[in-house]
């Protein structure tokens, strides 16, 4: 794929691209993104979903956000890789891990969000403007 974003899950059955600059990108440092991907926060793009071409099944798993709100974390069903996020607040976006990007250096983030909840040893990036709690709040 020669898209401004494409990427792929770990085994490479599921790829998804995407030709144009995401609405949104930060880094969620919420609990269940930390106990999600096994790490310090979840880097975060969202596209309108209708632009994304997505290739392979996803296997969705649904869970309550802090918010209240419905959360969908998409993944590989083979690999487990976690690639994607619907949010019921959201209706017609879609989330994207940039870990995933086959070019991960096109992911540039705006925001560290629910710094609140960040672990003591996740270091951020100081240039990067900070939010307590959700990104749009």
């Amino acid at each position: 794929m020669n898209a401004k974003y494409s990427g792929q899950c770990l085994c490479g059955e599921i790829s998804y691209s995407v030709d144009i600059e995401p609405v949104f990108t930060g880094n969620c440092h919420c609990k269940d993104c930390q106990r999600s991907s096994g790490s310090a926060f979840i880097p975060a793009m969202i596209f309108l979903e209708k632009d994304v071409v997505v290739s392979g099944e996803i296997k969705y798993f649904e869970s309550q956000a802090d918010s209240g709100n419905m959360h969908k974390r998409g993944f590989c069903p083979n690999c487990g890789s976690q690639l994607f996020a619907r949010f019921s607040n959201m209706p017609g976006m879609l989330g994207i891990k940039a870990g995933t990007l086959n070019d991960s250096s096109n992911y540039v983030p705006k925001l560290d969000f629910y710094v609140g909840s960040a672990s003591p040893w996740d270091f951020m990036n100081p240039e990067l403007p900070k939010k307590q709690g959700a990104a749009q709040s």
